[in-house]
């Protein structure tokens, strides 16, 4: 690629557009969250008329939510909300288990004062998410955790990317943690982790991380099996 080119050089027509983020983001969500359960039909009218804007941003929401398997778009039929297939979430985990292995270890050995600092604030805001059942804040707290672990490895691109591919992980990860005790369970592997770090234990940081990536992978089959109605048959 010539060296005149640069990102800022993207037509602006194959950029996502603000009002494209926010149908795309609000949509993605309601299915995460489990608001909007599999099977249920979803109108690009509706949803145009919900956010005030054209259907073209709209569409391009949904086919970048098909894109994640989290959409099924059936030509001359209509548009769906897909259900948990379990060969991604297996993928999925193989991929962030790969990747956030890989980079806590770094985060270990480059961690400075302020970086422990602002993993000791997460960590407060989680305890006071879950002491209070507010399972959605939980499960974003716990996202802006691994992202803040990920940007102190200094691969800021890495997370970008595994949002991309985990969505079917992300969707038994909530679904968990309406579990008795689960929330309990990975607030303690979120302390040992930045604990690990905080001690510059790039070693000890793996290992906790791998125990924690793999602890929903392990449980998969008893979530599927409480919550059949969001999994493929």
């Amino acid at each position: 690629m010539p060296a005149t080119v640069t990102p800022s050089a993207t037509p602006a027509s194959d950029r996502p557009s603000p009002r494209q983020h926010g149908v795309y983001d609000a949509l993605r969500a309601a299915v995460l969250c489990g608001d909007m359960r599999p099977g249920e039909g979803i109108s690009e009218t509706r949803v145009a008329a919900r956010f005030g804007v054209s259907r073209t941003p709209v569409r391009e929401a949904f086919r970048r939510l098909a894109d994640e398997g989290l959409l099924r778009i059936v030509p001359q039929v209509g548009t769906f909300v897909a259900p948990i297939q379990l060969s991604a979430v297996a993928d999925s985990q193989f991929i962030r288990e790969t990747l956030e292995c890989r980079t806590v270890r770094l985060a270990a050995e480059r961690a400075g004062e302020a970086d422990v600092a602002a993993l000791a604030g997460l960590m407060d805001r989680q305890r006071a998410a879950m002491a209070s059942d507010r399972h959605e804040e939980f499960f974003t707290l716990d996202e802006a955790m691994h992202a803040e672990l990920i940007r102190i490895a200094g691969r800021p691109a890495v997370w970008d990317l595994l949002v991309t591919v985990k969505a079917q992980l992300d969707r038994v990860r909530v679904l968990s943690l309406h579990s008795e005790g689960w929330a309990t369970m990975i607030l303690t592997q979120h302390e040992r982790i930045v604990d690990r770090v905080a001690a510059r234990d790039a070693a000890g940081a793996e290992d906790a991380m791998r125990e924690h990536l793999r602890t929903v992978f392990a449980a998969v089959d008893d979530i599927a099996q409480a919550n059949s109605h969001f999994f493929e048959k």
